[in-house]
């Protein structure tokens, strides 16, 4: 039995790794040279089931028109004449309502431990090296009423097995050492000792290699351009190959991972995800010949940013931009990432080895992605997983696999058709 999988980003190639494992014939199409060039390219680094709360929850609202004219504000909303745009945020809107958060949290602590332990279990057997760190995650507050009310909510994710502990200020310093500057400005922190940091691109490419040597197929430079169907379900992928030549791509099964660009494919056949892209953004320095960079991987609750160590780098990430389509690099965006970071750490990289990037977070309004069989029953989806694709991508790629093969996952997660 063939399966087509559409995208080779991080829940792309896990899912092609763990269907080939299977014992299904995998072919993966992807518009890039090669694996992880685009949402996977240059993200966070965090493998961070703490950090499963949604955006969408009763305090948002007010935040986001706060942050609504700013620039540099942590969540940026363009409004445009776009009707996706203003359904999604409609949903969103909806998504904030106390006990539909609740229900959100459950779900995305549930993927993201069963995850968590997918990634073990995939680096035990494998020995993929992506500049790992297993030092857990330090999320730091420099408001006192922020900082109580992140504690209360670590106590939700404690019952459902995500290990969250409200931590002094003087206990973050002694679990990150570069944190004693900070003195009095930090309140407090939450820490995570369970959690991770490394390299989404090293570990996707270097997965992707070893699916090859098992057997899996990948025609890169191919830009999908529609499903086509008969009878009901999907009978082919058409492509244009980078000799500009037209190509159907026929197989048994079909699995969409293209991430933000999933709904403009789906859209003709009548299927509306409801999935928006949030623009993220980084920033990538040398630390070697420096001092002070931080080792534990670190989120800043009053930016919405985070700062991972990644061997000799220090990755900057942070920032949501709900602007369509656009990778434009805004400069005002670029620069708040390294400023902030500087007055938390100076002189502790090279500001002139700075490299930005941005990249389309495939968002649905509860940050819950949606996993399982379309309406047509011969094609299968694993998108909308936001800022949280890291950390959910192995265990996603598993359960739909399992789907795929008639078994059920053994995770307690709500998988949905659309």
């Amino acid at each position: 039995m063939k399966v087509v999988v559409l995208g080779a980003g991080i829940t792309g190639i896990c899912s092609a790794w763990f269907l080939r494992e299977a014992g299904f014939d995998v072919v993966v199409l992807d518009r890039q040279p090669e694996a992880a060039l685009e949402t996977s390219f240059a993200n966070g680094g965090q493998i961070s089931v703490s950090q499963s709360e949604p955006w969408a929850n009763p305090q948002a609202p007010l935040k986001v028109l706060k942050w609504l004219w700013r620039d540099d504000s942590p969540l940026l909303f363009r409004p445009k004449l776009d009707l996706q745009q203003w359904r999604w945020g409609l949903a969103f809107l909806r998504e904030c309502l106390p006990g539909r958060t609740e229900r959100n949290i459950i779900q995305m602590v549930n993927l993201g431990l069963f995850s968590r332990s997918t990634l073990h279990a995939l680096r035990a057997s494998t020995g993929i090296q992506y500049d790992q760190l297993s030092r857990g995650i330090l999320q730091l507050f420099f408001d006192q009423r922020d900082f109580d009310a992140a504690a209360q909510s670590s106590l939700l994710m404690r019952q459902y097995g995500c290990v969250r502990e409200a931590i002094s200020r003087e206990r973050a310093a002694a679990i990150e050492p570069t944190l004693a500057r900070l003195g009095s400005r930090l309140s407090g922190a939450i820490w995570a000792e369970d959690d991770e940091s490394g390299d989404a691109r090293q570990f996707t490419q270097k997965l992707a290699e070893l699916a090859r040597a098992r057997g899996v197929v990948f025609q890169y430079n191919s830009c999908i351009s529609k499903l086509e169907t008969e009878a009901g379900q999907v009978s082919g992928v058409r492509y244009c190959n980078q000799e500009g030549q037209s190509v159907l791509e026929r197989g048994d099964t079909y699995l969409l991972c293209l991430g933000s660009y999933s709904p403009q494919l789906l859209a003709p056949l009548g299927i509306h995800l409801p999935i928006y892209p949030a623009k993220g953004y980084s920033a990538t320095m040398l630390t070697e010949g420096y001092e002070g960079a931080p080792t534990v991987s670190l989120t800043d609750d009053a930016v919405k940013m985070v700062y991972s160590r990644l061997g000799n780098r220090i990755r900057i990430a942070g920032t949501a931009e709900l602007n369509g389509y656009s990778t434009e690099l805004n400069e005002v965006r670029c620069e708040a990432l390294t400023r902030r970071y500087f007055s938390l750490f100076p002189e502790s990289a090279d500001p002139n080895s700075v490299q930005y990037w941005t990249g389309l977070r495939p968002s649905t309004p509860s940050n819950v992605p949606i996993i399982g069989r379309s309406r047509l029953p011969n094609l299968y989806l694993n998108t909308g997983h936001g800022t949280l694709g890291w950390t959910e991508g192995p265990g996603s790629g598993r359960a739909i696999a399992e789907l795929i093969a008639g078994r059920k996952p053994p995770v307690d997660f709500a998988f949905t058709g659309i």
